[in-house]
């Protein structure tokens, strides 16, 4: 059996726009750990889905599904940055 090819759909969407995004953050852009973890904050709210090869889902989408879904990675990589940069705050102050 052939696991090596599963992953989430949604991870490269993710890290594309985490990195993106990072341009906003100057403060952020070289600071890898903090990256990964609004990374996985994203991730994390977003539903997941396993595919083998991007094509797999892209092929079965609708045109709506796929704004949907550029929209909702979008969402929650903006939430996950103000809520990184909000417990690294809370954590400074102590």
């Amino acid at each position: 059996m052939d696991i090596a090819s599963i992953h989430n759909f949604y991870e490269k969407a993710v890290f594309s726009t985490v990195r993106e995004q990072s341009q906003h953050f100057p403060h952020l852009q070289d600071n890898d750990d903090v990256l990964a973890d609004i990374a996985c904050v994203a991730l994390n709210r977003l539903p997941p889905r396993y595919i083998r090869h991007d094509v797999d889902l892209a092929f079965f989408q609708t045109e709506h599904e796929r704004t949907e879904s550029e929209r909702a990675v979008m969402e929650a990589v903006e939430f996950a940055y103000g809520f990184v940069q909000a417990r690294n705050a809370m954590r400074a102050r102590r």
